[in-house]
């Protein structure tokens, strides 16, 4: 057999899952070569535990079906040029492996990226914040579009369970590559500190984490960026309004009339730091028995009341269900386990919702000033 001098060419375009490029341009395919009378192609992969190693063997045995695939990890050359592609990737600057990029910030900051920010927030505890980030997000994924989660909830990180993540980020120097699940990029406190750990910090360094968190991370540039806030308006607040201006706010209540005032709170201190607020989402609206009634457990209308009062538009009542919160609790959403439910398809549809909205703000490019 012959080695097919175009397959190397072929290879060099499958592209990388995690981060959507090509096995060429992240200088992980290495030699191709017969042997024995059959094609050896060689991966070189920055960790030896690389997430998608099986993805990329069967992309690679789809093209050369009698291929032994080898697996090699890269050296400490090979992973500085990764990096040093990765942030010019991200920062926009020229892409070239050897060239350090400095400081320069994500794309995603810019305003003129087509990335949209989502602010998912609450006053108070409790109310299903994180169930509705993680189920919106994987349904703004399955329509399509390109997702980031990043877990701002320091103190009571959540999101790596709920989305049953399995493996951890990889940190290449000074740049992180989010774990990848449903489709969703994720990062999280949670995934550099003990599960039991608390995180006692001073706003200085929780200021610093979240900027890490932010700018140090291969979000490449999503359509969809969610954010899971903490409850409240503290300090992450502050710091998230200054490191990403253009965050879009959607708020978090449940029916009764106490959580909608704190909600309400939540939603006036985004107003001050100039963010917009986009929509509220009620969750826990009722309880549908064996009997098929609807029993309104925590009350009736104060995401109505709360959306009304705001000037906003009232973007959907998510139903409780124990499939949201087994899901949660197992890390299987219920929009991949059960995506024909009642709850599953009211985040679909506020997913669908969502991406009509549009950003809250138009840039044009041609009305930069230079």
């Amino acid at each position: 057999m012959t080695l097919d001098p175009h397959l190397r060419d072929d290879l060099a375009t499958i592209s990388e899952p995690q981060l959507v490029r090509s096995l060429d341009e992240l200088g992980f395919l290495g030699t191709v070569t017969e042997v024995g009378g059959f094609p050896r192609v060689e991966l070189v992969l920055p960790v030896t535990n690389w997430p998608h190693l099986e993805t990329l063997r069967e992309s690679v045995l789809s093209k050369a079906p009698t291929a032994d695939v080898v697996v090699r990890t890269m050296n400490d050359d090979e992973r500085l040029a990764l990096r040093n592609f990765l942030r010019g990737a991200m920062t926009g600057s020229s892409e070239g492996h050897g060239h350090d990029h400095g400081d320069a910030s994500p794309k995603f900051l810019d305003r003129l990226s087509k990335t949209r920010v989502l602010g998912i927030s609450s006053g108070k505890g409790g109310v299903g914040k994180s169930s509705v980030t993680v189920n919106l997000a994987i349904a703004l994924a399955q329509a399509g579009h390109s997702v980031g989660v990043l877990d701002a909830d320091v103190y009571g990180f959540s999101l790596p369970k709920m989305l049953g993540a399995t493996n951890d980020p990889i940190v290449l120097g000074d740049t992180v590559i989010p774990t990848l699940v449903h489709g969703v990029r994720c990062l999280s406190m949670g995934y550099f500190v003990d599960d039991a750990q608390p995180v006692i910090w001073r706003g200085p360094m929780l200021h610093k984490a979240i900027e890490q968190l932010v700018t140090e991370a291969w979000w490449d540039e999503p359509d969809f960026l969610l954010i899971d806030m903490p409850p409240g308006t503290g300090d992450v607040a502050l710091t998230l309004s200054e490191i990403l201006p253009r965050i879009e706010m959607y708020v978090v209540t449940t029916p009764q009339a106490a959580a909608q005032r704190v909600a309400q709170r939540s939603a006036y201190a985004a107003r001050k730091l100039k963010l917009a607020v986009r929509g509220v989402i009620e969750n826990m609206s009722w309880f549908t028995g064996d009997d098929n009634t609807r029993y309104e457990i925590f009350g009736a209308g104060g995401g109505e009341q709360l959306a009304r009062e705001l000037g906003v538009t009232l973007l959907a009542q998510i139903p409780l269900e124990s499939g949201v919160r087994s899901g949660g609790d197992t890390g299987e959403p219920i929009v991949v386990t059960t995506p024909g439910s009642v709850a599953a398809q009211a985040f679909i549809g506020l997913a669908t919702r969502v991406a009509a909205q549009g950003p809250s703000r138009v840039y044009r490019q041609e009305l930069k000033l230079v």
